[in-house]
C-alpha cells in the first residue's frame, strides 16, 4: 500500500451511552458493556472486546495506528447522547489526529460548541422530524465562523430539497453529507448530486459497509456505487469514512477500507483522493503522522 494517506471522515466516540430517543432508552448493558439496549432490543453496539462500554479516543487511536489511518473526523449521533464535553477534551488532547464535531440544536448551543474549540457541528437529519429551515440561524453562524457541517439525511425528498436550499443560502459553508447518501436507497442519486449545488459540498462514505452488510466483504456493490458517485460529481467530492466503532462489530477496522484495494474500479490517483487527500484538504489537516506497517504475529 506504500505511503497512502488515509483519513477517516466519519467516526464516533463516547464515554457513556445513556440517552432516550423517541421515548426509547439507549444505554450500555452490564455486565457485558459491549452490548446496549437499543429501541427495545439488545444489540452488539461495540466489538466484544470493548467490555467497559467506553468508546474512547485511546482505543480508536490504537485501531488507527494499526490500520495506518492518520486522522479521523468524529461526528455525533443522538443515539449516543450528547458527547460535547468528552469531544472537547479529545480535540484539545489530540488536535492533529482528530477533527471533532459538536452537537447543537439552538444558536446558543452552537456558539458554545464554537467557544469550546470543537471544529464543526453534526446533525443526524435522518432522525429529525423538523424542517431543516428551523436550523438556518445555526447554519449561518457556522458559515461565519468557519465551522464544518456534517449532515446525514433521510430518504425524504423534501428534506433533500431543503438541504439544497441550505447550500444555496450558505454558499461558503463546508458541508459533508454522510452515509454515502444512503447508498442502498432511492435517495442515493439525489443526495450525492447535492455536491453539484455548492463549491464546498462533499459526500463521505461512513456506514457504507453497514449499508451493504448483507452482501459483506469485499462489498462489490459498494465499489460500483463509489464508481457511480464519482462519475456523477467527480472523485474530488468523495471521502472515505468508516462509521467506527459500530461497523467493526462485523469486520476489522482495516477491512472497512481495504476492500477498496480488492477492486480495479478506481484508478490509483482516484484511490488516493478518496482515501485521504480530499479529506486532508477539506478539513485542513496538518502535520499528519506517517504510520509504518507493523507485521502481525501471524505473519
Amino acid at each position: 500500500m506504500g505511503k497512502q494517506l488515509i483519513i477517516d471522515a466519519h467516526s464516533h466516540l463516547w464515554l457513556e451511552q445513556d440517552t432516550v430517543v423517541d421515548g426509547c432508552p439507549i444505554r450500555t448493558l452490564q455486565p457485558n458493556g459491549s452490548r446496549s439496549e437499543f429501541f427495545g432490543e439488545e444489540r452488539q453496539m461495540l466489538p466484544p472486546f470493548m467490555i467497559d462500554g467506553k468508546n474512547t479516543a485511546e482505543v480508536f487511536l490504537s485501531n488507527m495506528d494499526y490500520a495506518q489511518v492518520a486522522a479521523a473526523v468524529v461526528v455525533q449521533e443522538v443515539i449516543d447522547g450528547n458527547q460535547n464535553a468528552y469531544l472537547t477534551e479529545v480535540q484539545a488532547k489530540y488536535p492533529e489526529r482528530f477533527f471533532c464535531m459538536g452537537m447543537a440544536w439552538t444558536l446558543e448551543e452552537a456558539k458554545a460548541v464554537q467557544k469550546a474549540g470543537l471544529r464543526g457541528i453534526a446533525f443526524p437529519g435522518h432522525r429529525m422530524k423538523e424542517s431543516l429551515h428551523t436550523l438556518m440561524p445555526i447554519f449561518k453562524f457556522m458559515e461565519e465562523q468557519g465551522l464544518v457541517l456534517s449532515m446525514c439525511l433521510g430518504e425524504d425528498p423534501r428534506q433533500i430539497a431543503e438541504m439544497a436550499e441550505v447550500i444555496h443560502e450558505c454558499p461558503r459553508l463546508k458541508v459533508a453529507i454522510g452515509h454515502f447518501g444512503m447508498v442502498t436507497t432511492e435517495a442515493f442519486e439525489s443526495q450525492v448530486k447535492l455536491a453539484r449545488e455548492g463549491q464546498y459540498v462533499m459526500i463521505e462514505s461512513g456506514g457504507i459497509t453497514w449499508l451493504f452488510n448483507s452482501e459483506f466483504y469485499p462489498y462489490p456493490s459498494a465499489m460500483h456505487s463509489i464508481r457511480q458517485a464519482a462519475d456523477w460529481v467527480g472523485i474530488d467530492r468523495l471521502m472515505w469514512g468508516s462509521d467506527y466503532p459500530r461497523t467493526i462489530t462485523a469486520i476489522t477496522y482495516r477491512m472497512s477500507y481495504d476492500f477498496l484495494f480488492r477492486s480495479t474500479l478506481l484508478l490509483p490517483e482516484e484511490m488516493a483522493a478518496f482515501l485521504g487527500e480530499n479529506a486532508a484538504r477539506f478539513y485542513d489537516f496538518k502535520n499528519l503522522p506517517e504510520l509504518p506497517y507493523i507485521k502481525n504475529m501471524s505473519e
